[in-house]
């Protein structure tokens, strides 16, 4: 038997990460779980400390965090809140990844959903890839979604499909 009480869905607001959400409240019905939502803010002190004053870099970054928590608000739903007993968390790290692992770690999560965009080759090298470090770092299992792949949620709950 799978027994899953806390899913964590890492958004950065994209459509893929819509699509991860929309997969992570699925199962958070679907076991009866918790829905945690997270959002990482870059913390931009310590990659622009010699570009800006301080004053300056204490604006911007409480401007992203206000920002992003307005986008949280408006993510999850009363309904959210109310039947998965969803949690919206907004945190500011360097690394998206870490902070996403070290949430789940706090948290008890059993599982964290997160999209992928699925970038591949010079792009991947340039980038990086938050979700393919989140995989090797998270304490629990991790499900990857693309928002342009085969989804395997149906929108008639009265028939699914078969196969």
């Amino acid at each position: 038997m799978i027994v899953i009480k806390n899913v964590l869905v890492a958004t950065d607001y994209s459509e893929t990460a819509a699509t991860a959400l929309a997969y992570g409240r699925e199962l958070a019905r679907s076991y009866q779980a918790t829905l945690h939502v997270l959002h990482v803010v870059d913390d931009i002190r310590w990659r622009y400390a010699l570009d800006m004053t301080p004053a300056l870099m204490a604006g911007v970054q409480e401007s992203l965090e206000d920002a992003a928590r307005t986008q949280m608000h408006d993510l999850v739903t009363a309904d959210d809140r109310r039947r998965l007993h969803a949690h919206a968390v907004v945190r500011t790290a360097l690394s998206a990844a870490d902070a996403v692992a070290d949430y789940a770690r706090t948290a008890g999560i059993d599982l964290v959903v997160v999209g992928t965009h699925g970038r591949g080759g010079l792009s991947r090298l340039l980038l990086g890839s938050v979700a393919e470090r989140v995989v090797r770092v998270a304490p629990c299992p991790v499900l990857t979604v693309r928002a342009t792949e085969r989804d395997f949620i149906s929108t008639d709950t009265a028939n699914p499909p078969l196969a």
